[in-house]
């Protein structure tokens, strides 16, 4: 599980194809410290696994699901990539909750200052906005930010000087592609909402008094 806060923006050292994916080969800092093999690191807000690490890099394996449903597949040596680490236990919740399990991408149309804060606008499948809800969270390139509005197929999101300067968002342009992941909550209460085989329905509830 991670919060959306990014600890470090990490760079792209390596791009390797392997059978039905690519390794990856990202240096940082932050997220070294007290490193593991196993361990999980968002990377643009995608949970990977750590492979392999040295005391300036480490790598993880991508598969072909990931890249066909992510932006990974535009990765570049050099590329700058969002990181975070699993939260531990009794940290700070200081974003929201982040699976790492990528909805889908979506396109920046527009960027727009508004005051000191950025407002992006990004368009996307009708599947992830009927998710998102005005003043309720979204994981944009793994941050957390906050939905300022909200439409069948487009969304925006105001971005303030500090997320801008700490993550990769102040450097995207229109027409870039970024991951989205929903606030996971909505998805849940939507299944558990659904008609099922049980007999326990809520005509059966009112017949017997409750």
């Amino acid at each position: 599980m991670f919060t959306g806060i990014i600890e470090e923006v990490g760079t792209v050292s390596g791009i390797c194809r392997v059978s039905h994916g690519i390794r990856l080969n990202i240096q940082g800092q932050t997220v070294l410290e007290d490193i593991h093999i196993g361990d999980s690191i968002a990377v643009n807000g995608i949970c990977l696994t750590v492979t392999d690490f040295s005391p300036t890099s480490f790598t993880a394996d991508v598969m072909a699901e990931t890249l066909a449903r992510t932006s990974l597949a535009f990765l570049r040596q050099g590329s700058l990539v969002n990181l975070e680490r699993a939260m531990s236990l009794g940290s700070r919740f200081g974003g929201h909750i982040v699976t790492g399990h990528i909805d889908g991408v979506g396109t920046i149309k527009r960027l727009q200052r508004d005051g000191i804060a950025v407002l992006i606008t990004i368009e996307t499948d009708p599947k992830i906005t009927r998710y998102i809800v005005e003043k309720g969270s979204i994981a944009i390139d793994g941050i957390s930010l906050t939905i300022v509005s909200v439409a069948e197929k487009q969304f925006t999101v105001s971005v303030i000087p500090h997320t801008l300067d700490q993550t990769t968002l102040g450097k995207k342009k229109v027409n870039d592609v970024v991951n989205l992941e929903n606030d996971c909550i909505g998805k849940y209460v939507e299944k558990l909402l659904q008609p099922s085989a049980s007999r326990i329905t809520a005509d059966f509830l009112q017949r017997y008094g409750y």
